[in-house]
């Protein structure tokens, strides 16, 4: 007999039993909804609504169920319609009429809400801790790499020199933010919704801040209507993990890029790489690849749960069942992607030399080149049509401007001087940006310093 079935004359249709169950999903919330029952219970015998004796053998029973599901000793079945229902009968089986006590003056509408949001906060911790490791892996990198010199692109073409380590920092930068997201989604949404009952709270003498302290919450909800029907968390946390798998896609195709023949900046180590059932000279960036095509399957669980919730009126209704399988499998994804990639990064191999050699081939001291003639007098405009020449006529010979002679570059304007050289060297291009922000090393130190710092947090 279900919760439920007391209105009902008829048993439920086995197709509707299956197609309306959640417990072969949501039995992953077992540890959260006896850790809000035994709140909830504590709070009742605290306002005399259930006797001590009662809440005594709810919370051993309660304990003894979690203890036996995390040995394994204690299944799940097929009979139970959600993991709600399947505590409570366990319960009562094993106290007798105490376990139907439980669920006075609460729903399994906030029950659920609670136990999603408790398991989304501890989450969001798991998470955190994640991207915080990866963070400290690209810090590792950019301390070693403030002398290592590569081109800086754009528009996927060579554009200007930079640092390996000022590259990473971008990198460093965009999970720092996501950090932060994840921050704030927390501080938004831990507040407790248990005690709004199906959607119009209850007539009982509930203690709601009490049951919220006991759960770690800042306080309970204001409004029951909100509570039981709420899932922006859920789904700002989607769309949190959405650009963190965003950010890793975006780092899974430079190193894809980086790794290949024609780049060769790194070398992945075998661990975390694959090599082809049939070409023995491959050695492919699978992980890599895996992360950019995982990162699909994050944003179809955000959109869908965008599309769930957009025409849903208040309160609660069945569609929002549907959050646990989106949201569960977008969050193991993203631990996943997160401990493999932070793996992948840590043991790889920088080509330095071949990085710094696609620089100085790559014109990327161009603009040195014209900022060299506008210190000289010449206005900027014409400095680069200068430059712009010498680039033509280094294409053609096959050089760089490095390689040029002095009377070559004079050909071309007689303002240069053999001090050219010095100028348009890889590390004056990149030394002489010393603004906050650049690659310089003076700059990188004190951002290091930042990036430690904000580390501790």
């Amino acid at each position: 007999m279900k919760l439920w079935g007391g209105r009902f004359t008829k048993e439920e249709n086995q197709l509707v039993h299956n197609f309306n169950e959640s417990l072969s999903f949501d039995r992953k919330l077992y540890h959260q909804d006896i850790e809000g029952s035994v709140a909830h219970v504590t709070m009742l015998a605290r306002q005399g609504i259930v006797s001590e004796e009662d809440r005594e053998a709810i919370v051993d029973g309660l304990k003894g169920i979690l203890a036996d599901l995390d040995s394994g000793s204690l299944s799940f079945t097929r009979e139970h319609e959600d993991i709600h229902s399947f505590v409570e009968a366990n319960l009562i089986s094993r106290i007798g009429e105490a376990g139907k006590r439980l669920h006075t003056g609460r729903s399994r509408n906030d029950q659920v809400a609670l136990d999603m949001k408790l398991y989304c906060r501890h989450e969001i911790g798991e998470i955190d801790g994640l991207v915080k490791g990866l963070m400290e892996e690209i810090l590792k990198i950019m301390e070693e790499n403030l002398d290592t010199y590569m081109p800086g692109f754009t528009h996927l073409q060579k554009a200007q020199p930079v640092t390996l380590a000022h590259h990473m920092g971008a990198y460093f930068e965009m999970f720092y933010r996501d950090r932060t997201r994840l921050r704030d989604i927390r501080e938004r949404m831990n507040y407790c919704p248990l005690g709004s009952g199906a959607l119009a709270g209850t007539t009982y003498p509930l203690d709601r801040e009490y049951t919220a302290k006991l759960l770690g919450f800042y306080g309970p909800t204001l409004n029951s209507m909100d509570s039981v029907s709420d899932r922006d968390y859920v789904i700002e946390l989607l769309d949190a993990m959405a650009l963190i798998m965003m950010h890793l896609s975006r780092f899974s195709e430079e190193i894809i890029i980086w790794n290949s023949n024609e780049y060769r900046f790194v070398e992945l180590d075998d661990a975390y790489s694959t090599g082809s059932s049939i070409m023995p000279q491959k050695k492919n960036p699978d992980i890599a690849e895996l992360v950019r095509g995982k990162t699909g399957r994050v944003y179809g669980a955000l959109m869908s749960m965008l599309t769930t919730m957009k025409g849903i009126p208040l309160a609660y209704d069945k569609d929002m069942q549907e959050d646990k399988e989106l949201t569960f499998d977008a969050i193991d994804t993203v631990k996943g992607c997160l401990a493999l990639f932070a793996g992948m990064i840590a043991t790889m191999t920088f080509r330095k030399d071949v990085m710094e050699a696609s620089a100085k081939n790559g014109f990327t001291n161009a603009t040195d080149a014209a900022d060299y003639l506008v210190n000289h007098g010449v206005p900027f405009r014409d400095a680069h049509g200068i430059v712009g020449q010498l680039v033509l006529c280094c294409i053609g010979k096959g050089i760089g401007l490095d390689d040029m002679t002095l009377e070559e570059f004079q050909a071309v304007s007689p303002v240069f001087e053999e001090d050219i050289y010095e100028a348009i060297s890889m590390r004056t291009c990149v030394e002489k940006r010393v603004t906050l922000g650049g690659p310089g090393r003076t700059a990188m130190e004190r951002v290091i310093q930042v990036c430690k710092e904000r580390l501790q947090e």
